[in-house]
């Protein structure tokens, strides 16, 4: 494989993509419109629309909160919400230069879940900060959703807000991932015929996405995971992990291995890399048990490229990219999620909505359409957002969690 021509290559796309996003955006001066519902052609319409119409619903509100569920659109919306600090693969870059990305999230929202969704930026990076002006702008929105801010700070600032508020809060660089990730390897042992409670799991990188991702595979049933950062294992008792890392380590690696990535991954049956590109050789997939998982998902170079992970004897593959197959793309959950999340009223999104929402998307792809290259739908098939919403809906009720 020849890196540097891969390299040169992306370099090329992403100056033409970059000019033509620039373009793009400066012509629309955004993704995002405001669009009425209701007509204004006379003074009837305003009267309806505005005053003294509008003193109807606004009296129905002040009897009762959840009226504003039916008169408004606090039922249908949802606020997405950054301050900048880890965005995309660009980093601490701050709150205004991460609109982009959370203008982005509400159009993606409209368009494969129809949620409408406000892109908001906190200009603040202290967390208590920012869990209060969350807090008090809540009430006009039926959903939090989170998004690029930097670990550990970010399960502080989510933790607090479940506490708070009475809407699903929801962060899509931990959960989105997580799901989509399980939906993915619920198909990939499918092919290998290995069962979840007996396979060993490293996940390669411990911010937002890889605890996120450890924690729902327990969850799921996985028994054995271990997380690795820069500087090896992630284990019990090391005083230099952060409180989120310290928290996982409590409930993986319990038999405290310690070592390199290159170490933990022997004997391995499924790699999770949700880290940077190039951290993993063709001799450590080959150290990994036979028919190995290898889900690759750093962007734009994966740990290992799929061809490489193919030879040293990967069975089933995954990139976080849409031009290699089984791509890992958040999208397939967090539309589906709000969407069913809203037509409940659900007062959270638990780890066992997110479980029905990867077996919905997994379920998506039959026994006959199942092969080492097709694990997941693509995010343009329109079932996904339904099945999504309707396990998320079935298990609202179930749960007990649903307010309609």
């Amino acid at each position: 494989m020849n890196y540097y021509y891969i390299i040169v290559q992306l370099y090329s796309m992403s100056i033409n993509v970059k000019e033509e996003s620039l373009r793009l955006h400066r012509e629309k001066r955004g993704k995002i419109e405001v669009v009425g519902t209701m007509p204004l052609r006379n003074g009837e319409d305003l009267a309806l629309a505005y005053t003294p119409g509008i003193a109807g619903p606004c009296l129905e509100i002040a009897k009762d909160k959840e009226n504003a569920y039916e008169y408004t659109i606090k039922g249908r919306t949802v606020a997405v919400i950054t301050n900048g600090t880890a965005v995309l693969g660009l980093g601490n870059i701050g709150s205004l230069a991460g609109l982009p990305v959370v203008e982005g999230k509400a159009l993606l929202l409209k368009r494969f879940g129809n949620v409408d969704a406000m892109p908001i930026c906190v200009d603040s990076t202290d967390a208590d900060d920012i869990v209060n002006t969350i807090k008090n702008i809540a009430i006009g929105f039926g959903g939090i959703h989170l998004e690029d801010i930097k670990s550990p700070e970010c399960f502080y600032i989510e933790e607090k807000l479940k506490e708070i508020l009475d809407i699903p809060v929801y962060h899509d660089d931990q959960h989105g991932t997580a799901i989509v990730v399980l939906a993915g390897l619920y198909n990939a042992l499918k092919i290998v015929d290995k069962d979840i409670a007996k396979i060993k799991v490293v996940i390669n990188g411990a911010g937002a996405s890889g605890i996120a991702t450890a924690k729902l595979l327990i969850s799921a049933g996985a028994e054995n995971i271990i997380l690795c950062d820069i500087n090896g294992a992630v284990a019990d008792g090391d005083t230099t992990l952060n409180d989120p890392q310290q928290k996982i380590a409590k409930v993986t690696n319990r038999s405290l291995e310690k070592g390199k990535l290159e170490d933990i991954i022997k004997n391995a049956d499924v790699f999770i890399g949700v880290s940077d590109g190039n951290v993993v050789t063709k001799e450590m997939v080959e150290s990994m048990n036979e028919d190995s998982i290898v889900f690759a998902l750093a962007n734009p170079i994966p740990e290992i490229m799929p061809d490489e992970a193919k030879k040293a004897g990967a069975r089933v593959i995954a990139t976080g990219r849409s031009d290699f197959p089984n791509q890992i793309n958040n999208v397939l959950a967090f539309p589906g999620i709000f969407k069913g999340a809203l037509k409940v009223r659900a007062k959270d999104i638990c780890d066992e909505m997110k479980i029905a929402a990867a077996k919905g998307i997994s379920n998506l792809i039959n026994d006959y359409e199942l092969n080492e290259d097709n694990i997941v739908p693509t995010v343009f098939n329109e079932d996904v957002s339904n099945a999504v919403a309707n396990a998320v809906i079935e298990t609202a009720i179930k749960l007990d969690i649903a307010r309609v």
